[in-house]
């Protein structure tokens, strides 16, 4: 069997690679091309949990599961919020064929993802990124969003303004993209085009309010029903798109909440990021359209990255 650890994905597993993966995998899972179930989740107190993740990428193609751990406090411990493992089965034989570092492959295919849907929903002249989050995430989107924008400015908010600044300082030198720490949440994001929440909130840090016409959001954060980091009026406003519309209807801590408060209905859910891709659905449809994408990270994107890394691809 083969095994795969965290620095052959981080070294092969690039955003050039990752982002038409992604793009390709969330088509065929709008297209019921691949199989998959709702994640599971089993609570472990203080905000940590363990998922995992089943699916297929097609009757006869790859399968397999990411069993995950998500521990929020590791960040300031150095290490990764999400660990775990991808672990690939041959869809001719059955057999397991190859173990891949689930937090690596998370933290890239996330923010390829969210690169993927601003490509395809933001307006194409954006280029003022806001990202509210200063973990791995954060880096990781500032990262993919510049293969799909051509940026010019990043502001970040995140609860330590020294974490923020200093993370601010690396991406403007990586990036050549002029990076400051913005002091509030709305500071950071009321002159960007492009946002992106990637915290560990637990009650909304974006209010609809501050958004001006014409705005991209990604909300990626939370990945389950409870924690949101967006209020009802970002939701309301918006034209709202999934990655996976059964699972945002069941599990979109933001879109259940703005629903709960009697401001929504399942309608409001439009369609999926791989129905705009593919010219199903249309996705933004005026300059002045503020449009969301809802980001619970699918199982789909984990097997299609596993796959590419295994068969030399990536």
């Amino acid at each position: 069997m083969r095994v795969i650890d965290r620095d052959e994905v981080s070294r092969r597993l690039t955003f050039e690679v990752c982002i038409p993966l992604v793009r390709d995998a969330m088509i065929a899972l709008s297209a019921g091309q691949t199989r998959q179930l709702l994640r599971s989740i089993i609570p472990l107190g203080e905000g940590r949990m363990f998922g995992v993740m089943p699916g297929a990428l097609g009757e006869q193609a790859v399968f397999g599961a990411k069993l995950v751990s998500v521990f929020p406090e590791n960040f300031a411990k150095g290490l990764q919020s999400h660990q775990g493992v991808v672990v690939l089965f041959d869809g001719t034989s059955g057999a397991p064929v190859c173990v891949a570092h689930a937090g690596e492959i998370t933290a890239i295919r996330t923010a390829a993802a969210s690169a993927v849907a601003t490509d395809a929903l933001a307006r194409p002249d954006a280029g003022r990124l806001a990202i509210l989050g200063y973990g791995e995430q954060a880096a990781a989107h500032a990262r993919a969003i510049a293969n799909v924008r051509s940026l010019q400015s990043i502001a970040l908010w995140g609860r330590s303004g020294e974490r923020a600044a200093s993370l601010a300082r690396r991406l403007s030198d990586e990036l050549e993209v002029p990076t400051i720490a913005a002091p509030t949440p709305k500071a950071a994001v009321e002159a960007a085009d492009i946002i992106c929440t990637v915290s560990a909130a637990s009650e909304p840090i974006l209010e609809g309010a501050w958004l001006a016409p014409g705005t991209h959001v990604n909300l990626v954060g939370s990945s389950y029903a409870g924690p949101s980091e967006a209020d009802h009026e970002v939701v309301r406003r918006a034209r709202f798109i999934a990655d996976s519309r059964q699972g945002v209807l069941a599990q979109g801590a933001e879109f259940l909440r703005a629903k709960a408060a009697g401001l929504v209905d399942d309608a409001h859910v439009v369609g999926e990021i791989g129905q705009v891709l593919a010219g199903v659905i249309a996705g933004r449809q005026s300059a002045e359209q503020i449009t969301v994408y809802k980001s619970l990270g699918h199982i789909v994107q984990d097997l299609a990255a596993a796959q590419a890394l295994y068969m030399g691809k990536a």
